[in-house]
């Protein structure tokens, strides 16, 4: 992928709509609403501290984080659709087993 994030930013791929609802309603295209989840591709090297050292990252490319709903900036890299996040905007990492 030809994108690196600057310091405390991370290149977030977000995951598709769901398209039926949990009682197996079929949701219509217009009535969806963009997911607040999805894939990491990308981390910078973190946010610089007064000390002159970079704030550790707590989640890595490949890991599938929550983030602030209207917090990312989305941009088009190659044709495909890619969201520009803080790192303090990514409220969790979902663990798998």
């Amino acid at each position: 992928m030809p994108i690196r994030p600057l310091n405390d930013r991370v290149i977030i791929r977000r995951l598709d709509a769901e398209t039926i609802s949990r009682g197996g309603i079929v949701i219509p295209e217009n009535a969806k609403q963009q997911p607040n989840k999805g894939i990491v591709v990308a981390v910078g090297s973190g946010r610089l501290l007064e000390n002159g050292e970079r704030e550790p990252i707590e989640f890595k490319p490949n890991d599938t984080v929550i983030f602030a709903k209207y917090q990312a900036e989305e941009v088009t890299i190659e044709d495909e659709k890619l969201l520009v996040v803080r790192v303090h905007d990514v409220q969790a990492v979902l663990e798998t087993d």
